[in-house]
Formats: C-alpha cells, sequence, structure tokens
C-alpha cells in the first residue's frame, strides 16, 4: 500500500516518520507541503520523494495523513475524496460540524476511510486504565491537560486542541452519554486559553475535564473514583496509581495501600494508530475513530467554546 503525507509541520514529520517505520505494511511513496522549502527539508532529511502539488502526491497513493492546520482540513479532505484515496485526518476533523458533516457523508458514498486522530485512545496508559476499572462503580473522573503558554498558540482554542482529547478519553472509560454540562473559562484575545467543564453523565457519574494553555507545569492526567478504589494516570510518565483500603489493617484504624502500575512504553500511540489505519484499509473495517466520531466530538467541543466565548461577552470571529 502506498502512503503519503499532507502538510509537514511536527505532526506531519512524526507521521512521515513512523511510517517510514512500518515499511513491512506500507511504503511511504511521498509528502507534500504548501511552504516548498519545509517540503524539501523533510523529503531530504526522511529519503522520500516530495511533491509539488496535491494533485500530483495524491495521484500516487491509497492514503495520506493530513496534518494541516485545521482552517484547511475540509478542502484537503475533498481534495482526497475527490481522488479516491483514504484520510487520516488529524484532530479536530475540520473547523465547522457542516464541514464535517459533509466529509463523512462524501466519504462513505465513495466507500473511503476516513480516520480521525484522536491519538490518546491508542495510549497503552488509557487501554490499561480502562481495563482495571472495567468492573467498578466508578463515581467521578476529573482529567487534567496543561501546557505553559507560547505565542505561536495565540490564535489556538484550548477546547479543540486540548480538551478534544479527554473527552474522548471519558467517552472510552465510560461508554455513556452526556446529560448536561456546564463550563468556565478565560480568554486571551477572543479564544478560550483556560477550560473548565463540568458534566454528569446519564448513569449519574461526575466528570470535570480542565485544559490549559496558561500553565507553568506541563501535565497529562486522569483521575478515576470509584466505590472501590482511586486511580490517577500519568500519561507523561506512563504509570497508573491505584489507591485501595488496606484490608489487613483493622477496621478501627483505617489505612490505604497504593500499587503503581508501570506501563512500558514498548509502542507508541502514533505507531499503533497508523497500524490501525493501513489494517482498515486493507481489511475494509471501520477505525476505532470514525469520521462520525469526529463529528461528535467537534459538536461538543464547539458547544463548550462557544458557552466560554459567550460568558466572557466574546464576538464570534
Amino acid at each position: 500500500m502506498k502512503v503519503g503525507v499532507i502538510g509537514t509541520g511536527n505532526m506531519g514529520e512524526n507521521h512521515i516518520r513512523t511510517y517510514k517505520s512500518l515499511s513491512d505494511s506500507c511504503r511511504l511513496a511521498g509528502i507534500y507541503d504548501a511552504n516548498e522549502k519545509i517540503n524539501q527539508q523533510m523529503a531530504e532529511k526522511y529519503n522520500v520523494s516530495p511533491f509539488y502539488s496535491m494533485e500530483g502526491l495524491l495521484k500516487e497513493v491509497d492514503a495520506v495523513s493530513i496534518t494541516v492546520p485545521t482552517p484547511f482540513h475540509y478542502e484537503v479532505g475533498l481534495r482526497c475524496i475527490e481522488n479516491k484515496v483514504h484520510m487520516l485526518m488529524e484532530k479536530p476533523i475540520t473547523s465547522t460540524v457542516q464541514e464535517a458533516q459533509t466529509l463523512v457523508k462524501k466519504a462513505e458514498e465513495q466507500d473511503l476511510i476516513l480516520q480521525v486522530g484522536h491519538i490518546e485512545l491508542f495510549n497503552p496508559v488509557i487501554q490499561t486504565l480502562k481495563k482495571e476499572i472495567a468492573d467498578q462503580n466508578v463515581i467521578a473522573i476529573d482529567t487534567h491537560r496543561m501546557s505553559p503558554y507560547h505565542p505561536k498558540l495565540k490564535d489556538i482554542d484550548v477546547v479543540h486542541d486540548l480538551m478534544i482529547h479527554d473527552l474522548y478519553i471519558i467517552n472510552e472509560l465510560m461508554e455513556d452519554e452526556l446529560k448536561e454540562f456546564y463550563t468556565l473559562g478565560q480568554l486571551m484575545e477572543t479564544s478560550p486559553k483556560h477550560a473548565i467543564m463540568i458534566a454528569e453523565f446519564k448513569q449519574g457519574v461526575i466528570a470535570q475535564v480542565t485544559a490549559s494553555m496558561q500553565s507553568n507545569k506541563t501535565i497529562r492526567s486522569v483521575q478515576v473514583l470509584t466505590e472501590e478504589a482511586y486511580f490517577i494516570a500519568d500519561l507523561l510518565r506512563n504509570e497508573i496509581n491505584v489507591t485501595r483500603p488496606d484490608k489487613q489493617k483493622t477496621k478501627d484504624f483505617p489505612s490505604t495501600v497504593t500499587k503503581t502500575i508501570q506501563i512500558p512504553p514498548f509502542y507508541q500511540p502514533l505507531t499503533l494508530q497508523l497500524k490501525e489505519f493501513i489494517s482498515c484499509i486493507k481489511n475494509n473495517t471501520p477505525p476505532l475513530v470514525k469520521g462520525e466520531d469526529g463529528v461528535k466530538s467537534l459538536t461538543l467541543s464547539s458547544k463548550i467554546s462557544e458557552a466560554i466565548k459567550k460568558q466572557k461577552g466574546a464576538h464570534p470571529s
């Protein structure tokens, strides 16, 4: 199978490097970036063919990773569909829900795979956490995804860029429908840079999701409180700490014991994600994160973002 990468920035380079490591299941036939200098640099660095038009690349491949900025997702996606090329679209799927719905519909009509790149669902830490809480009664989930601010993030919405990952993680862990939610946040210019969502699910579980681009420390954590234990998953340290009552202690002196589950980083999430993408194309099976899932995720994140902007009196851009 011949694959390509459209967009050779930081994330695009990750896709190029990973496809090169999967030579047993695919061949990286080429890359394309509108910036010819960067395009050429990446081509030389990874010994891959550069294309100087998107159409040229699309005529030579079966599938592509689309890692261009979000405002260009819709246009690039349409070009891929016109050329009958399967797509792995980095999150969020598009800028608007209407664009996302159109892309999904057109891809289905052409029987094309449209996978959305929510990479955290392929994180072994999240999959291990899911197994650990599978037989437990969950009371609450609390996530934190926080990073320092950088001027290049000036126009980036923290809900669409960071919080959207944890919305997917919670959906994966809970497999339940959202009942209602409330939002709080802070704007910088006209976009949310610090956002909190408090939600209740139909089965009664409470979730608090915090995302920030104004933190002095980088944090990626998922905390789950159940009737039996307390789980803290640290996605940066690849570990889960599980605290339970110490049954060997007497009832008169309550005590707890904490166990650490260390997840060896044998497989990178992006490797697992691209392997699944290739497998879905070869076997004509639906991906873990379908286009429809991308639409649902974008719909919720858009509602959260708009609610914060409305609270702060920001005018639509």
